[in-house]
């Protein structure tokens, strides 16, 4: 019972650990960009539209949301964690957005540490987001824990995040990987929820996501290469010397992000498609978009705008909106369909 307090503890203070460190610049891919970079928009010099009647919103998963926008799986498990998600949720319940909550496995370990995940009150209209390592699924864990926590959330998915570089780096890490279709696929025969596979930032192949497809799984999110390196993070957070240099070693690996899209999108059209992974702005957003991404998911500009205040973040949601809306207006694209669908973009 001691050595478990002893782990749960461990835990939360990765989850600071993981703010803090996610703050610094020195985290973010150095060579690797997300691939956006090599895409351009056709400009159209007269839109024939009422910048005013551009429409950005979108169905997913059987949620009408008012924005592409998602504020991507961050955190939770302590005070720090309770106010950004709790600030996080003011945002995405004012403008329609989706949102991600951080991995829950701390929550059906230490339920009374629940409050600093559980934010559905605050935002009762949003697509809302469970999140769990799909590795658990070897450590113990099944559809009955997955139940238990998409409960606690009032959740409308489950997210499965895959791991791998980062377990490997990570001093706690968990590395046992072997079997996890077939146990995906259970889940998602077990589960009432839409179960949505994700990576933390070092992307999803075409086949790989077809293979995930196939078993079940209602939706991706790339989270590809370019945003923050999850090896350096815990290359950071290590005092153990071959850990420190492996993730060193492994800092820029990964899929760019637009490369994920592209390839699943051309090659699987149907596939419900989340583009994260080291988007800063709306032109990127807007790029993901044309490139067959259905929505687009932000993490470090949310984190860095909810540590400053409520005020900071709905800035950044206006922002990212407006520019949206501007290349739609200068692309000629009257919604978001408009714009994957005229052929846009450029490389």
């Amino acid at each position: 019972m001691e050595n478990q307090e002893i782990i749960l503890n461990q835990t939360q203070t990765r989850k600071d650990d993981h703010i803090r460190i996610c703050l610094d610049d020195k985290v973010q891919f150095n060579q690797v960009k997300n691939g956006l970079e090599k895409y351009n928009f056709t400009h159209c010099c007269l839109p024939e539209l009422d910048y005013h009647e551009i429409d950005i919103s979108l169905n997913f998963l059987g949620k009408k949301l008012s924005s592409p926008l998602l504020i991507s799986s961050m955190t939770g498990g302590t005070e720090n964690a309770q106010v950004i998600n709790q600030r996080l949720a003011m945002v995405a319940q004012k403008y329609g957005l989706a949102m991600g909550i951080g991995s829950g496995r701390v929550i059906i370990e230490k339920p009374e540490i629940a409050k600093t995940f559980q934010v559905r009150s605050i935002c009762p209209d949003i697509l809302l987001l469970a999140n769990i390592g799909a590795v658990q699924l070897n450590y113990g864990y099944t559809w009955r824990e997955c139940t238990k926590l998409v409960e606690i959330l009032e959740a409308d998915a489950l997210i499965l995040h895959l791991n791998p570089l980062q377990e490997c780096i990570q001093p706690e890490g968990d590395t046992n990987f072997k079997g996890l279709l077939d146990k995906i696929e259970i889940l998602c025969e077990k589960m009432s929820v839409p179960i949505i596979v994700k990576e933390v930032g070092n992307g999803i192949s075409a086949m790989m996501a077809q293979k995930l497809m196939s078993k079940g799984v209602q939706a991706i999110d790339v989270a590809g290469a370019g945003g923050t390196s999850w090896a350096m993070v815990e290359s950071e957070r290590s005092d153990n010397y071959l850990k420190r240099e492996l993730g060193k070693t492994f800092a820029n690996w990964g899929i760019p992000t637009a490369d994920c899209v592209a390839d699943i999108a051309q090659q699987y059209p149907d596939i419900p498609l989340i583009a994260s992974g080291g988007i800063r702005n709306g032109l990127e957003v807007a790029k993901l978009l044309a490139l067959g991404a259905d929505m687009v998911g932000l993490a470090y500009p949310f984190l860095k705008s909810s540590i400053e205040s409520i005020e900071t973040s709905e800035n950044l949601v206006e922002l990212l909106n407006a520019e949206i809306k501007t290349v739609l207006f200068c692309t000629g694209s009257k919604d978001i369909k408009s714009l994957q669908s005229q052929k846009v973009l450029r490389d």
